[in-house]
C-alpha cells in the first residue's frame, strides 16, 4: 500500500490554535460565595433537626416519628433555601444533592451522637 504524500500547510490553510473562553473570577466567586452560606444554612437545619431528634428520643417517642420529621424537612429545605437565598436558583443538581446529602446524614449523626452520649 502507497504511503500518502505528507503536504506542509500553508500560512493561509493553516488552523487557528485553540484558546481559552475567558474566566469569569466575579461569578465564579459568587457563586462559591453562595453555596457556602447554602451549606452553613444547610448545617443549621442538620443542628437543629438532630436536637429535636434527640429531644424526641429522650421523652419516650418512638424512633420513627423524629426520623420522619428530619426527612420530611430534608426533603422541603430546597424550598425553605430558595426562599431565604435569591441566588439559589443558579444550583445545579450537584449542588442540591450536597446540601441534601449534608442535611441528612449530618442530623442522623448528631442524634445518634447524643442518643448514645445520654
Amino acid at each position: 500500500m502507497a504511503k500518502k504524500v505528507r503536504r506542509k500547510p500553508d500560512e493561509a490553510e493553516e488552523e487557528e490554535a485553540f484558546e481559552f473562553p475567558v474566566f469569569d473570577e466575579a461569578g465564579f466567586a459568587a457563586k462559591e460565595f453562595e453555596l457556602t452560606t447554602a451549606v452553613a444554612i444547610g448545617a443549621g437545619i442538620a443542628v437543629v433537626l438532630g436536637a429535636l431528634a434527640w429531644l424526641a428520643t429522650a421523652a419516650g417517642l418512638p424512633w420513627y416519628l423524629p426520623f420522619g420529621l428530619g426527612f420530611l424537612v430534608v426533603i422541603f429545605s430546597p424550598y425553605l433555601l430558595g426562599r431565604l437565598r435569591r441566588g439559589s436558583s443558579a444550583y445545579t443538581k450537584g449542588d442540591w444533592a450536597g446540601v441534601l446529602a449534608l442535611e441528612f446524614f449530618g442530623f442522623l449523626a448528631l442524634w445518634f451522637l447524643l442518643v448514645n452520649l445520654t
